[in-house]
Parts: structure tokens; sequence; C-alpha cells
């Protein structure tokens, strides 16, 4: 150790800073033993380090730059980046900072987050462009984890991941602040999922119900339509339902959020909507956080006795960003070259979604986190990972979508672990045999399609299911009020479809939804109660005379 602390290549440059210029390495080491006042014929490195005589000024100045003293007077608060690139700034310094904690760095205060702590230095991701900084540059503490502003004035606008407004918007007055990643809710505050979520998609409503507080996966190859679900979804919020809704896009082009806006704007449903839009052009760290920002303000609204729905678009790329992130900062890589702390990711994430008691407000935050899948493979890492954090998947299937059916859901592969506690109890009434109709339809299929003679009762499982299927097809952006759903559900639960031809199903369901917006029958049903089936019964049979 000491041989190597008293080698003429180490002290060259400590004697520089010292005043000793002009020399060699042999005469500047000669020099810095003289300044200890040792004689430089003293025959071990340990002899010349440990002779003693009073410490010159030199030498104490050469302590201080050993120890790092003199160099970073103040290497608790603030630091000096060694190395940055790709997104990442290795600091030495910020000896007190905490993991997470928001920082400032360079002359244009870019932010930053520390995410590794090591001994001897800090790893910190940069949030914004890391060509501002360079070797060199100051590092500050902000004092504060990161966090996003709370205010309801928010929906409405665009934000990004650190909550700074992206569409020329100013709102003033936000005085409360919370942070992106927090302890999920306790059991003691919660309360069991009970209330229905409508969507306005007659197949989720009738087979795959969500509940205010759930999460519910929606799973599918790409371009499948399983955007189309989560927007559908946020359309049906402003014309039937009751929820504030937050989207959020991660890794996503700008055009394609831009559309989405356009759509949201097009059906009147942008103003209870916040988007938080962390796009592929973003860094990785932008589209890793973009989630937690959005998800602490829906947590928000649910503390504070409201109901929320969060939708992340998607959590296949912020996996990625999370690897991409994780393997510049030199964390050991796992399976698929993810980081062991994946499944962590999300779900300390999904976890935060919560229906309240009474006690606490009585407020929800439904998830419905998007999952691409390659070629169907539900059995990859990040899609296992995520189907066993949530409480059931969507799964939309390119083979159906192919087909023209739309949304293109599996019912087989699609499940709702809450089930018929989060339907009204018209639903439920009318409902409960459908899944199985569908799928005794499925198995019998593909003998119909070879001409084959079939039974009675396997050609009438054939012909109601054909029936089903159209009936429960619904264009993009067209989602339904739930008395309507119900009455289409019963229709085709009762055999009122039966004497129709399938290629006139579509013509009948617009003509049925024109017919019950004439007729009071839509204001009379009470769907929080079970139907009355005499009443319903003579509604379709005038309908069916009228339509023949």
């Amino acid at each position: 150790m000491y041989k190597k602390m008293l080698r003429p290549t180490t002290f060259r440059p400590l004697a520089s800073k010292l005043g000793f210029t002009g020399l060699n390495r042999f005469s500047a080491t000669r020099a810095l033993s003289t300044s200890f006042g040792r004689s430089t014929t003293l025959k071990t490195p340990t002899q010349r380090f440990f002779h003693n005589s009073a410490p010159t000024q030199a030498a104490v100045s050469l302590k201080e730059a050993l120890s790092g003293e003199s160099l970073y007077s103040d290497a608790v608060d603030n630091g000096v980046i060694l190395s940055i690139g790709d997104g990442i700034a290795r600091v030495y310094g910020l000896k007190g900072i905490s993991a997470g904690e928001l920082v400032s760095m360079g002359p244009k205060n870019v932010k930053g987050m520390a995410l590794n702590l090591e001994e001897n230095r800090v790893g910190i991701v940069v949030f914004g462009n890391d060509r501002d900084l360079v070797q060199g540059d100051s590092v500050q503490r902000n004092f504060v984890l990161v966090s996003v502003p709370l205010s309801i004035k928010l929906f409405g606008h665009i934000i990004d991941s650190l909550g700074n407004l992206l569409d020329n918007a100013k709102i003033d007055d936000v005085k409360e602040f919370a942070n992106v990643d927090s302890k999920a809710l306790g059991i003691i505050e919660r309360k069991s999922v009970h209330e229905p979520m409508q969507t306005g998609l007659k197949v989720v409503d009738a087979l795959i119900p969500v509940g205010c507080g759930q999460r519910e996966l929606i799973i599918g190859d790409r371009q499948t339509g399983k955007t189309t679900v989560a927007i559908d979804s946020i359309i049906n919020q402003r014309q039937n339902g009751f929820l504030f809704c937050i989207y959020v896009a991660i890794g996503q082009k700008k055009s394609t959020v831009a559309q989405i806006i356009e759509t949201l704007k097009k059906y009147d449903a942008m103003d209870n909507t916040l988007i938080v839009a962390a796009t592929s052009s973003d860094a990785a760290s932008l589209q890793f956080l973009a989630p937690y920002s959005g998800c602490a303000i829906g947590e928000w609204i649910c503390k504070n006795g409201g109901h929320a729905l969060i939708i992340y678009d998607d959590l296949s790329k912020q996996a990625v960003a999370y690897r991409q992130m994780s393997l510049l900062l030199r964390r050991p890589p796992g399976r698929e070259a993810f980081p062991g702390d994946v499944f962590y990711l999300h779900s300390r994430l999904l976890e935060r979604a919560a229906k309240l008691s009474e006690a606490y407000g009585g407020g929800s935050l439904t998830a419905l986190p998007v999952i691409e899948t390659q070629a169907g493979d539900v059995s990859a890492y990040i899609p296992t990972n995520v189907i066993s954090i949530t409480d059931g998947q969507i799964f939309l299937d390119s083979v159906l979508f192919n087909k023209g059916v739309r949304p293109a859901i599996d019912v087989g592969l699609s499940v709702s672990r809450v089930g018929s506690q989060a339907q009204v109890p018209a639903m439920k009434q009318i409902a409960g045999s459908l899944k199985l109709e569908l799928a005794q339809f499925r198995e019998v299929e593909a003998f119909a399609s070879f001409d084959s003679e079939l039974d009675e009762t396997t050609l009438f499982r054939v012909n109601r299911g054909l029936r089903l299927v159209e009936l429960l097809k619904q264009y993009h952006s067209s989602p339904l009020n739930i008395k309507m759903e119900v009455l289409l559900i019963y229709a085709g639960m009762r055999g009122f479809l039966d004497g129709i031809a399938t290629s006139d199903v579509g013509r009948f369901k617009v003509f049925i939804l024109n017919y019950i917006t004439r007729s009071n029958i839509a204001t009379e049903m009470d769907v929080s109660k079970k139907l009355d089936f005499e009443i319903v019964d003579n509604f379709f049979n005038t309908a069916l005379k009228e339509f023949s």
C-alpha cells in the first residue's frame, strides 16, 4: 500500500497541484519528500512515510489532496460528474443523498434522479439531454424525492413524467405535491371490489367485468386493438360513467399520442382525462418514471374520495426502458437481460390500485395495464409477471382480429378474478351462462365449417353461437349505456335472434337501439334489480314484428 502511495507517477500530479512545477517525476518526488521534512536516504517506503518531523504546509495540503477534502469541501450535498453518457451520470460526492432523490446538474440545471448508491460514487439517471453535461460539472441535491404536482386543473391537459405541462397551458396555485413512488395502501384501508366500472363494451361488461379498484390486464399482439379497448373505456366514462381518467403513454410515437388526443377531443372526453406522455423520443428514464407519475395523481384522487381510472400503455415498453437503465448502471442482468427487480418494478406500481373503505373516503383507483406479446406468447417473462400481479386479463387474439371480430377478445383465455361481484344484478342475471355458450360454440365451430351433418343439439349451438358472436361485435369509439348492453345481451340469450339470419344481426342491433331510444323501457328499467322477464319479452316480441 505504502509503496503505491510513494511511487513517483502517483505523486507527480499532486506535486503539480502543490506548486512544485518544472520538475521531472524523480525530482518532484524528492521535493515532496523534502517538504515532509524527511531525508531521501531513508531505506524503506515505510521509514520514509512515517519518519517523524514537524509537518510543513505542503504536507498538510498533500494530506488534504489525498483525502479529497480540499477538492470537494462539501461532498455531502454536492458532487462532481466523473463520467456522463447514454443518459447515465456517475458522480463523486453526494454522500448524504437518498435513493430516488432529485438532483440538478451542470450550468443548465439538468434534472436527474439518484438510483445507484455505491461506496464511492452515485449513479444518476438524467431526465434531460445528457449532451448539456460534461465531465467535471457540479451536481447539487434538491433535498426532495421526485414528485409531481397535484391539481384537478391538470385534467384536460398533457404533462410529462415530471408534471410539466406540454400543451403550452399554465396552471397557477399548485401547492400540493406527491412523491411519484410511494408505498401502497395497507389492507386496513381497503375494501373488497364490488362496484362495477363500466367499459361500454358488451363483451367486457358481460363476460369479463371490471370493478372499481381492480387491476385488469389488457394483453395481446401488436395491432390487435388493445389501445382501442382502453380509449373506449375513457369515452364511456365521459358519456355514461363517473371516473376521472389518466392515460399514460409509454414509448409511443408522438403522432400516435396526437391521434389519441384528437379522438378524445372528438368525443368530448378530454375534459376529464389527463395524458401523461413519455414518448419514444424521450429518455428511457422518463419512460420508466411516467407510470409512477400518473399513479401518484390517481392515488391522490382516490384518497380524497374520488374514483379514477388509469391506463398504462404499455408496461412492456417501461420494462425495456428500465432494462436499458439498469444495464447502463451496471446492475447484473437476469432472464432476457432484465434486472432481478423487474417484477418489483410492476408489482409496486399495480399494488397501488385500490378500493378504499368508507372510513377512508370510499374512493377507488382502477388500473388497466397494457402488455404487448410476441406472436401470442403469454409465457414470456414480462407477460407472466404482470398476469400474476393483476386480477384478470383481457386477451386479444390476432386470429379473431383478422376474421373481423371487433373487439377481438378471446373469451376462453380472458378472465376476471373479481367476476360477477363487479356486475349490476340485471347483467348478472342474464349473462351467467353466456361464457359457457360461447365456449361450447368454439368447440363445435370447426365441424360446422366442413358442412358435415350435425345433430340437432350441435346445430343449435352453432347457430346460437354465430349470432352471439355477431351480437358482441362493436365498432370502436361507440360505447353503450349499461341498459342498452343488458337489453342486447337479453335478446341473444333469450333466443330472440335465433329466427334472424346471421348476416342480419348487425342490422337488428342498429334497429333495436333506435327502438329502445324511442320507447320508454330504458327509462323504466332499473339495472340494480333483477329484470321482469315478462315485460322485456313483450318488448322484444313487439320489436321483432316491426323489424320483420
